[in-house]
């Protein structure tokens, strides 16, 4: 069929996932707010230094995915291509620095990267996530994790790992980057030149490679977490405490790190069972105290985690279906087309859903449509109703109908609603 497709790497939101998503949200709310967060919305496009500076640019979002543009007075704008850095940013430009501490925030909305599309990634997609800012304790980074993990056990989303790690801080970071540096030095002439140029750049980022020859000697690369000082070990400690007393199971992974150059110690993952290689990764989130200082504010600690809705609401368990309109107020006479809408006022007036289908089809035509879309009740209008004023109205489950005065078509409706119950 002729037609202008949508862009490569997008998607239709139809009906039926959007209610999924829909799901997903509500009840990541609800969890959230069961913790003591906060909802809170930031603009899709910000200042493109927002992102350079706290992503990073040697990160491949910055340097390969983001969506940038400049707006008519000649100034940088992107497309946010994540959540953390805004929130961060709002967090300093409102009275929230000033509630107590540590505030505990949600959001959500569209973010936009320009990826390689997969199953369930998207370059215009949906994140949820939570942010607790301005408190450095390590069971904060539990509780985080305790959100992200109720949310999943609410939407009955099974076969999930969480994986946890520390990746330090800048007291104990430097070491471990100069032992993996050795590690590769002798090899790099075997390397992609992208591999070469995260050594290069920023050696962190050699652990999330997916290069085979790269996975064969991560094998036996150095491991952050033998490089952690003292106060990371004590924070990494206090996590898993807090962790198992939450009842969360979880796997120490030594060669996790985050995709963001602002993460530092707990650093963690949720992976699912029927995601493999490259994309295991459900989504994942972790400690970045020093990303208000990065964007030229004050030092402020902060921990979250954000997850794709796209893609969980893939795996997760299809939720009841969507509630459809409760009435069909039908027709087949033209002339009874201004009756069927006055009707459908009146009960859309009195909170029901209505459709009106005041249409030149056949009344049997008609009545298969309202039980195909869950009608409970159908308000008809026929000829002899119309020459009386009336309107009768059917019960779909039995048949059971009554017929009264259009002007109390809410009241007859109600009626057998309430007898059905």
């Amino acid at each position: 069929m002729a037609g202008i497709s949508r862009p490569r790497g997008t998607n239709d939101l139809l009906p039926e996932r959007r209610w999924a998503m829909e799901h997903a949200l509500r009840i990541g709310l609800s969890v959230s707010s069961q913790y003591g967060y906060r909802h809170l919305e930031t603009p899709i496009f910000e200042s493109t230094e927002l992102f350079v500076r706290g992503v990073g640019d040697t990160t491949d979002v910055v340097t390969r995915e983001m969506y940038t543009f400049q707006d008519r007075g000649g100034r940088s704008l992107t497309l946010r291509p994540e959540g953390t850095t805004p929130v961060v940013r709002a967090f300093w430009e409102s009275e929230l620095r000033q509630a107590p501490l540590p505030a505990r925030l949600s959001y959500w909305g569209p973010m936009f990267r320009y990826d390689r599309p997969g199953r369930g990634r998207y370059r215009q997609f949906t994140q949820f996530g939570v942010e607790a800012l301005g408190e450095s304790d390590p069971e904060l980074d539990a509780e985080v994790i305790a959100v992200a993990w109720r949310w999943l056990e609410a939407l009955g989303l099974g076969g999930t790992s969480l994986q946890l790690n520390s990746i330090g801080d800048a007291i104990c970071r430097p070491r471990f980057r100069e032992a993996l540096l050795r590690h590769f030095e002798p090899h790099l002439a075997h390397l992609p030149e992208l591999d070469r140029d995260r050594l290069r750049r920023n050696p962190l980022r050699i652990l999330d490679s997916k290069d085979p020859e790269v996975a064969r000697l991560l094998a036996t690369a150095p491991r952050t977490t033998d490089f952690l000082c003292e106060g990371c070990l004590e924070a990494f400690a206090r996590v898993q405490e807090a962790l198992s007393s939450y009842e969360i199971p979880f796997q120490l992974n030594p060669l996790l790190v985050r995709g963001l150059d602002y993460y530092q110690r707990t650093a963690f993952e949720v992976w699912h069972e029927d995601l493999h290689g490259a994309q295991n990764a459900l989504f994942g989130g972790g400690r970045y105290d020093g990303l208000s200082e990065l964007l030229g504010y004050p030092a402020c600690p902060g921990v979250g985690f954000a997850a794709g809705l796209e893609r969980v609401t893939m795996l997760a368990p299809a939720p009841p279906a969507a509630p459809g309109p409760l009435v069909w107020a039908l027709t087949a006479q033209p002339e009874g087309a201004g009756a069927v809408i006055r009707i459908a006022e009146k009960l859309r007036g009195a909170g029901l859903a209505v459709v009106a289908d005041a249409g030149g089809r056949s009344l049997k035509a008609k009545m298969r449509s309202a039980e195909r879309g869950g009608a409970g009740l159908v308000c008809i209008v026929g000829a002899e109703e119309l020459r009386q004023g009336l309107v009768t109205v059917r019960r779909l489950g039995d048949g059971t109908q009554a017929s009264g005065p259009a002007d109390s078509v809410v009241e007859t409706a109600r009626a057998l609603l309430q007898s059905s119950e």
